[in-house]
């Protein structure tokens, strides 16, 4: 059985913490360490989810605090409306827990950990990519360091999510997204497509919580609540049966059953201005030579997930949640 090691680069976030505890449930993954950026809620309280969300699973990783706004355009107020303002639903208390930060930016222990493991670390990265620009500039040598990148966000079909044709996280910071896409990696792109095609019901979490009884499921449960609520206000087909689009959780099924989804590959490019800022585009037909620059024949490559298997994502994230995966 090959592990995965894996630093998850991280803004909880509901849907964050939603594949949070999928990783520290799954055995093919080993957490190394969990870098944060700004997003869903700003970089400090994302720090501060990270930490709390691993010390109720009684998990101890390596939490940073990384990059706080964009690399050039000017952020914009976290989405409360979305997460509450505390990124988890708007806990009504927190269990008091314990942990040190580690005090390395977020840029410094992606290259650290790349250079100590080389060949070894898969970045799985789920919000806004400005730490993973900033450890690319740090050290050019990246990608041929780290195994692969896994990345959600964007979309190339489906409509977008903060405009008819950008995903939040590539929206919130277009010229990261755009240096980690041209970066050389082995890169692959999660987007819309595929996680508006998997909904989590509520009544999943609810079973999960009953079945473990524990503080961390508690903590899911009431987040995922809050996080559902919004999404039943935005879709007709949620308010019946009320869940929601748990997005980063697929990045992590990606990782471990990538069998469960079909993907195109070619050049992705990102729009970094305009009425268009953020759309991720890829280039469906390489063998046309573009006179546009950006678009020559060499470009780096993106696997970009089209279609997924649903069912067969939602059994095996129900199936890993109720395996005996928490400390007491």
């Amino acid at each position: 059985m090959h592990i995965h090691k894996v630093i998850f680069d991280t803004d909880p976030g509901v849907d964050d913490a939603i594949a949070l505890y999928f990783a520290l449930a799954h055995p093919q993954i080993d957490l190394v360490g969990i870098t944060t950026t700004f997003g869903n809620v700003t970089v400090d309280q994302a720090a501060i989810n990270a930490q709390y969300l691993t010390a109720l699973a009684a998990r101890h990783i390596p939490v940073t605090k990384g990059i706080g706004k964009p690399l050039v355009n000017p952020g914009v107020a976290p989405p409360d409306f979305i997460h509450g303002a505390d990124g988890l639903g708007n806990l009504p208390s927190r269990a008091l827990t314990k942990g040190a930060m580690d005090p390395r930016s977020s840029a410094q222990f992606i290259v650290d950990m790349a250079c100590a493991h080389p060949g070894e670390i898969t970045l799985v990265a789920v919000g806004p990519v400005g730490n993973l620009a900033m450890a690319l500039a740090l050290e050019p040598a990246l990608p041929t360091l780290v195994r692969e990148v896994i990345l959600m966000g964007g979309t190339i079909v489906e409509p977008g999510n903060v405009s008819p044709v950008a995903e939040a996280n590539i929206w919130s910071d277009p010229h990261a997204a755009d240096r980690v896409f041209q970066a050389g990696w082995r890169l692959t792109m999660v987007g819309l497509d595929v996680t508006h095609r998997v909904v989590t019901a509520l009544s999943l979490f609810e079973k999960i919580a009953l079945h473990h009884r524990h503080p961390a499921t508690d903590t899911l449960h009431h987040a995922v609540k809050f996080y559902t609520t919004f999404y039943s206000g935005l879709h007709k087909h949620l308010d019946a049966t009320p869940g929601c689009y748990a997005h980063d959780l697929l990045a992590f099924l990606y990782l471990v059953a990538p069998d469960l989804f079909r993907t195109e590959t070619g050049c992705v490019r990102v729009a970094t201005e305009g009425l268009a800022q953020g759309q991720t585009i890829l280039d469906r037909r390489p063998f046309i030579d573009y006179p546009q620059s950006g678009w020559s024949l060499n470009q780096p490559q993106t696997q970009v997930c089209m279609d997924v298997n649903a069912p067969a994502c939602l059994q095996l994230f129900e199936e890993t949640l109720l395996t005996a995966w928490l400390g007491r």
